[in-house]
């Protein structure tokens, strides 16, 4: 298989702060839905941003080690290019939408890239498609619902064609239909995603595998449904005890 993603020995600090990453080293194959879980402030939010260079252009912040892109350097002369490439969904879909229309937040990436204005229109009328909200060019953003909002802010990374997905918390705040709704978009995508989230049931229904970070350092690595079984690993590092709380055909050998 083709290799995605490829961070090794990261290591990433906040300006006078304790670190947040701490020599972290995993893969992600093309085409592989991969979940991080972890408590709050294990660096999950931290390590996605470093995938699509976000992080390591900011003063005053230390990081090391290296993070690959399909082969390529994650750095500062490949950062227009690796941008391209990842799509990062952040967990509050208010700060991804600034324009007056839908359609013109799908489109402004393209947009800003130099696309021609008539393939931005089909690209923005299929984005929207793809996460059903087919139409919806002329609707204000204010007036969506969460889960609605949440899929327009998707329709934006859509429209650049990336090949890689990472999204934080992305169920975070929705209601159960328009979670079902998300996870059913995610579940087509042909993509390589990259999902950190603490609601475990997304990330069963999801993700063939998965990664425990805590304090900054990878605890665990392996198959979804072993881990999170694994009742005495996920209390260790507070998660409770998901076999309580999921469904049991989620967790089903």
């Amino acid at each position: 298989m083709t290799l995605a993603l490829s961070v090794e020995e990261l290591n990433f600090e906040f300006a006078h702060g304790s670190p947040a990453l701490r020599s972290l080293s995993f893969s992600v194959q093309a085409g592989e839905c991969v979940a991080v879980i972890g408590p709050n402030g294990a660096g999950k939010s931290t390590l996605l941003l470093h995938l699509n260079g976000i992080l390591p252009e900011r003063p005053g912040l230390h990081a090391s080690g290296r993070v690959h892109v399909h082969g390529r350097l994650v750095s500062a002369s490949e950062a227009a290019w690796v941008r391209r490439q990842v799509g990062v969904l952040f967990q509050d879909a208010d700060d991804q939408l600034f324009c007056p229309t839908v359609g013109e937040d799908v489109a402004y990436g393209p947009e800003q890239l130099g696309v021609p204005r008539a393939e931005v229109e089909q690209r923005v009328a299929r984005a929207l498609a793809q996460v059903g909200l087919a139409g919806f060019q002329q609707r204000v953003p204010e007036r969506l619902s969460g889960g609605e909002k949440k899929r327009v802010c998707l329709a934006g990374l859509l429209v650049y064609e990336p090949s890689i997905l990472v999204l934080d918390e992305p169920s975070a705040g929705l209601d159960p239909r328009s979670r079902r709704e998300l996870i059913e978009i995610l579940a087509g995508l042909p993509i390589t995603r990259v999902i950190a989230s603490h609601d475990l049931a997304l990330v069963a229904e999801l993700c063939a595998r998965t990664l425990l970070l805590d304090g900054g350092r990878l605890i665990a690595s392996g198959p979804t449904k072993s881990l999170l079984r694994d009742d005495a690993l996920m209390s260790a590092h507070g998660l409770e005890c998901p076999t309580r709380d999921l469904p049991s055909h989620l967790l089903a050998p």
